[in-house]
Formats: C-alpha cells, structure tokens, sequence
C-alpha cells in the first residue's frame, strides 16, 4: 500500500501562525490528568498521585517498581504522560502499603508524590476523565495578539480536529507501514508480542483515520446523511439518518461525526462519509473489506473515534513575545492539535 503524502490541514488556515518555540524549560509543558474515579478505601490496589518532572511513565514505573519492590505488572496507569513535561497522574500499585510506599522519596524528576487511597480495581488505560494543560510559547509573531483570539474563538466554535499526534508514528513517522505488513503477514505477527503487534496495528489505524479527517475537515462540525454520529457524553454511536434533524445537536456539541479505526466488528460510514473513508482507503491500495477480514484474521475489533473534540476551560495570556494558554482536553486527544492550529509552521505540516 502506497502512502498518500497529504500534509494534515489546518482547520483555521486563513488565521497566520504565531510561530514560535515549545518546551524551552519543562515547565513550559505541564500537563494535569484528570480522574475518572477516586478510589473507595479498600481493596488491594493503593492509588497514588504523582508528579513528574523530565521523566516518562513507563520509567516512573519502572522506578517504582525497583524502588517499592513491586512488579512492573502490577503497577496500573491511566494515560502515558509526555517526559520533556512537568505531568500529574494516577498509578495504583497492588499489593502495596504506605510504609513501603514511603521508600519512593521526592527529588528532582519526582516532585510530588500523594496517597489517594485503597480500591478494588487496578487502574487501566483510558480510565480517566481527560487532561488540563498548561502551555507556554515563547517567541511569538507580533500579530498573535490578533491572531490567538481568532483561532482560539473558531477551535472553541467547530471544535479541535482530533487528528492522532506524531507519537503513534515513531521516529521515522512510519510505523503505519509496519502495521500494513503485519495485516497479512502472520508469521511476522506471531515473532511480536501482542503489545507490540497492535501498536503497529494501531498506527495504520491511526495514518487512516488522519487521512479521513483531513478530507472532512471543513465539514467538520456538519453531520451527514451516513454519518456514525458519537454521543460526546458516553461514547456511544449511532447512525444518522435525517442529517438535518440531528445537526441542532451537533451544533449544542452533544453529537459528533466519527471517522473509522477499522476492525472486525466496526462499522463502516454509509452516504457521502462512506465514499470519502472508502476513497482514502482504495488511495492506500486497500478495501474496507479486505480490511475488516484483515482484522478478523488479527484479532482486534476496531471503533469510531469523533472528528472532533471540546476546548473547554479555555485561558489564554500574552505577556509581550509570551504566550501562556491553559485549556483542557478528553481522553485520546492531544494538545499538538491545539498548538498546531496555533503556531502553525513546519513543524505542524
């Protein structure tokens, strides 16, 4: 399957980008996660909030895990939190107490550490409730003042395309061409764990996905006749037949249109969002069919996933050159798609 090269496009192309520069300290990336659940106070799992500084969850584990004497397994995590970032988070820790939790002492990479409580459940991915960020971006254009308000207002309006970041795609930006492989070569599957064979999976998934948005994305507020529509307050979807009755919904930003992580088990769009999956899918040299077969033959089942996610608790400051933007996003969205939109720019492209 051959790539189509379509840079992703900016849904407020007509604003300039303010350019600038990220992440000059960690602090200028801070990232707060926000709980689904608190724990109930009994069970086996001790829930605690930590707070990092230039180190990523999967190194937090494992120093908990040597530090606590408890296996890396038996650690639970919510969400993977940037490294170059000061980020907060839940783990929970099984078969742990505070008095053994007490060897894990704050320093320069962990700053904080608190005890939540006891629950029943191990903590798993996607159980939390979203994040709240806090950005700062240095060495701005002179016209942000005109143009932060603009973008901001519009993202605030349509909603924030919910393009898949760069992290899905490695280094290289091509791990999706591993996961075309691994579609129909077993015995390349079998030599990979599981983990390993469905993140490759996940990164086709996700190339498509970012190649179907991009196509609707000047409609991306607009519900169409075909559409998998998905309720943003508990995920569920449902097929639209009358786009002209459930539009006023779309506009109150209870319902969104979805575009396909294809599997075994999901549903195709119908109508002209039909034609558009099925057009980005034929340009990658595939089928829907094959796919879904594909996928069958693979094992994973596959999801609708909305076009486009809410910026809500909005705050913005410029301070001469310096941009200070606090907002929050749900689980699975990624504030590149903010800042991209913001600074544009060659990173962003």
């Amino acid at each position: 399957m051959d790539r189509s090269d379509s840079p992703q496009p900016y849904l407020t192309g007509a604003v300039p980008g303010i350019g600038g520069r990220m992440r000059v300290a960690p602090e200028d990336f801070q990232v707060e996660e926000r709980p689904l659940y608190l724990p109930c106070g009994e069970g086996e799992h001790l829930y605690i909030k930590v707070t990092k500084r230039l180190l990523s969850t999967p190194d937090l584990v494992r120093r908990i895990s040597s530090t606590v004497g408890v296996k890396a397994q038996g650690i639970g995590t919510a969400g993977l939190k940037d490294a170059r970032a000061v980020t907060t988070q839940m783990l929970s820790l099984h078969g742990v107490t505070p008095d053994r939790l007490a060897r894990l002492k704050p320093d320069e990479q962990i700053l904080a550490i608190e005890v939540l409580g006891r629950h029943r459940n191990r903590l798993r991915p996607g159980h939390h409730a979203g994040n709240r960020f806090r950005l700062v971006i240095r060495d701005v254009a002179a016209h942000a003042a005109e143009a932060v308000p603009a973008v901001l207002d519009e993202l605030s309006r349509r909603g924030v395309p919910n393009y898949f970041g760069p992290q899905r795609q490695g280094r290289t930006g091509e791990n999706y061409r591993i996961g075309v492989e691994l579609l129909t070569d077993q015995v390349r599957r079998n030599k990979m764990s599981r983990a390993k064979r469905m993140w490759y999976l996940n990164a086709f998934q996700s190339h498509l996905f970012n190649l179907i948005l991009a196509k609707r994305l000047d409609r991306i507020d607009r519900i169409l006749a075909g559409d998998w529509a998905i309720k943003m307050e508990n995920g569920a979807c449902f097929l639209v037949e009358d786009a002209g009755k459930e539009q006023p919904r779309a506009d109150r930003f209870e319902i969104s249109p979805t575009g396909i992580l294809f599997g075994s088990r999901v549903s195709w769009a119908g109508g002209e969002p039909g034609e558009i999956e099925r057009s980005v899918v034929t340009a990658e040299g595939a089928t829907p069919e094959g796919l879904t077969e594909a996928a069958k033959t693979c094992g994973f089942r596959g999801e609708r996933r909305s076009l486009r996610v809410p910026l809500v608790e909005l705050d913005w400051k410029l301070d001469g050159s310096v941009l200070t933007l606090s907002f929050s996003l749900p689980p699975g969205a990624y504030a590149t798609s903010v800042l991209r939109e913001v600074m544009k720019g060659p990173d962003f492209t």
